[in-house]
């Protein structure tokens, strides 16, 4: 079976296609901005035009248009392609990447909304030890974290805290989605937003 993993919920637009266990091509680039005019053609590029039976996609959270650009083209082509779409969240991801090269427990750290920070913690099997929580800076300096903290905001975090921290700054890379947990992956295919929308219909 081939599965085409797709990440777009951070500055990053990251693509892997696998055979069976074995990746097959991989794309990861730092875009900031344009993944909704880079996504396709990037798919396109890879080894028959990206198709597979199955695709795995980042729900986030990340940024508000970079996760709905990512579940809309996995939703597209899986009608093209009769393919199933399972999502997975994106700090599960940032965690499976940095266990890659330090192995054991992580904690994540990434960029959220009006300033605050998305934080996690994952044990070392790649499961969810904490709720994903959106808090403020001030909020997350004071919680404590495992050894390895990673993700974008990362340093941050690790430089109000003991120097045993070992700090891996990084964005999801969409090669390392197989090693995520089985349960994390959902036939829900919804954006996780990690925070309250900031407007509320009136009472």
């Amino acid at each position: 079976m081939r599965t085409l993993a797709i990440e777009t919920a951070t500055e990053a637009c990251s693509l892997a296609l696998f055979e069976g266990g074995d990746l097959i091509a991989a794309d990861h680039r730092v875009l900031g901005r344009g993944h909704a005019e880079q996504l396709v053609p990037l798919i396109a590029a890879l080894p028959g035009r990206g198709r597979a039976e199955r695709i795995l996609v980042s729900l986030g959270p990340g940024s508000f248009t970079g996760v709905r650009i990512g579940i809309a083209a996995a939703r597209a082509l899986s009608l093209a392609w009769q393919a199933r779409v399972l999502g997975y969240p994106t700090l599960a991801l940032v965690a499976a990447t940095a266990r890659a090269h330090h192995p054991g427990p992580v904690t994540v750290c990434m960029a959220g909304g009006h300033g605050e920070w998305f934080v996690q913690d994952f044990g070392a099997d790649g499961r969810g030890e904490t709720p994903l929580a959106s808090l403020s800076p001030a909020q997350a300096l004071g919680r404590r974290s495992h050894r390895t903290i990673a993700g974008s905001r990362a340093r941050e975090l690790a430089s109000a805290e003991e120097p045993r921290h070992t700090v891996v700054e990084l964005l999801p890379d969409a090669r390392f989605a197989p090693q995520l947990p089985a349960e994390l992956f959902t036939d829900g295919v919804s954006p996780i937003y990690g925070r309250a929308p900031d407007a509320r219909l009136p009472g």
